[in-house]
């Protein structure tokens, strides 16, 4: 598709929300999607389109580090919502790889270190894409509007 040159593409994998057997759900989830996902990377390489091709990887929240247990709902051994900490990957299309922003403590609860909060996320993802994010402000009713509200800063530690 990127050869053909569609601009946006969105791969979708539903399978993340393991609010029970987190570590049976994530076995089997990530060997469904960690070999495409790398041949991905090595196919898009090869034929010389990851430089201008911005591959992210996430999901919508980060777990929480204890377990979640709620019999009521049918829930054991989990993880609840906890979007202050989370993981993503990106490759390609501007940004340096091989390295990691941002850290947890050891129980993956509280940020230690270069936290990137959503805003800043897509300041960058928008940075990266070519577009402004200060520029897309818009005013309505008494208040500024924009894609990252009106916050976020482009991280430039992940901008090759």
């Amino acid at each position: 598709m990127v050869e053909r040159g569609v601009r946006f593409i969105s791969l979708y994998h539903s399978q993340w929300d393991h609010h029970s057997d987190v570590a049976g759900g994530l076995r089997n989830e990530c060997g469904k999607t960690d070999q495409p996902s790398a041949a991905l990377i090595k196919d898009l390489k090869q034929r010389g389109l990851l430089e201008d091709t911005l591959v992210i990887w996430g999901g919508e929240f980060g777990r929480t580090p204890m377990v979640e247990t709620n019999p009521s709902l049918g829930r054991a051994l989990g993880r609840d919502h906890h979007p202050t900490a989370y993981s993503i990957w990106m490759a390609g299309g501007g940004v340096k790889g091989g390295q990691t922003v941002g850290t947890t403590d050891d129980l993956g609860f509280k940020i230690t270190s270069d936290p990137v909060h959503v805003h800043d996320l897509q300041a960058t993802i928008l940075h990266l894409l070519g577009l402004d994010h200060k520029r897309l402000t818009y005013h309505f009713q008494g208040r500024d509007f924009r894609l990252t509200d009106v916050e976020g800063d482009v991280v430039t530690k992940l901008l090759a």
